[in-house]
């Protein structure tokens, strides 16, 4: 997964730069914002929890009403496991109650690609694609459980983009289509990522 990560972070660094050399209408800038995560699956306390989201992008305006918006963020998740996750997960027969009640932060270093499709205003864009993941830390990670995500996720990204004079504003919700689970628990539920990011930049 993280070769893979690193082919569609070099694909994407060509795309761009072919992109500049073909077109103007290309714009980089910032943005970060709320990240409002968890992960889905049994063992783990339903709700979105707070955190946060940092990166940039670069826009390729192909025509007016379509285009295509690369971005590079780094977003800190954070989950709780359920009072009774030592039943969930119980490596070696241990049944070890610290694993229960146990909050964790899980970091990645996402690629969303996404198509923006103008919605009658150029300032207003729906946008979808997919977004590629790698998980570049864990903290508080329960005992025992040294490998317990995989290090890669794959997910599904809608949302919408409003462009103002420099400024920009989106919202989108990330679905996750992989199972981060990289340990063997009692049930063979997945376990996925969703969030909802809320986020405010500035276009360059």
């Amino acid at each position: 997964m993280k070769k893979l990560f690193l082919a569609i972070a070099v694909l994407s660094v060509t795309a761009v730069s072919t992109a500049n050399a073909q077109t103007k209408f290309l714009r980089f800038g910032l943005k970060g914002g709320a990240n409002l995560g968890k992960l889905d699956g049994q063992g783990y306390k339903d709700g979105f929890k707070l955190g946060y989201h940092l990166g940039g992008f670069a826009q390729v305006n192909l025509t007016k009403v379509f285009g295509v918006q690369g971005e590079l963020i780094f977003s800190s998740n954070s989950v709780k496991t359920t009072d009774d996750f030592s039943q969930v997960y119980n490596p070696d027969n241990l049944n070890d109650p610290a694993n229960n009640d146990k909050k964790i932060k899980l970091n990645y270093l996402s690629i969303p690609i996404l198509a923006n499709i103008s919605l009658g205003s150029p300032r207003v864009k729906l946008q979808v694609g997919p977004q590629f993941s790698a998980l570049v830390s864990n903290k508080n990670v329960f005992k025992g459980a040294d490998d317990a995500f995989n290090g890669g996720d794959v997910s599904g990204v809608a949302g919408l983009w409003i462009q103002l004079p420099i400024i920009n504003i989106s919202a989108r919700y990330i679905v996750g289509f992989t199972d981060v689970k990289g340990i063997s628990t009692v049930n063979t539920d997945n376990w996925k990522n969703q969030s909802i990011q809320l986020g405010v930049g500035v276009t360059l």
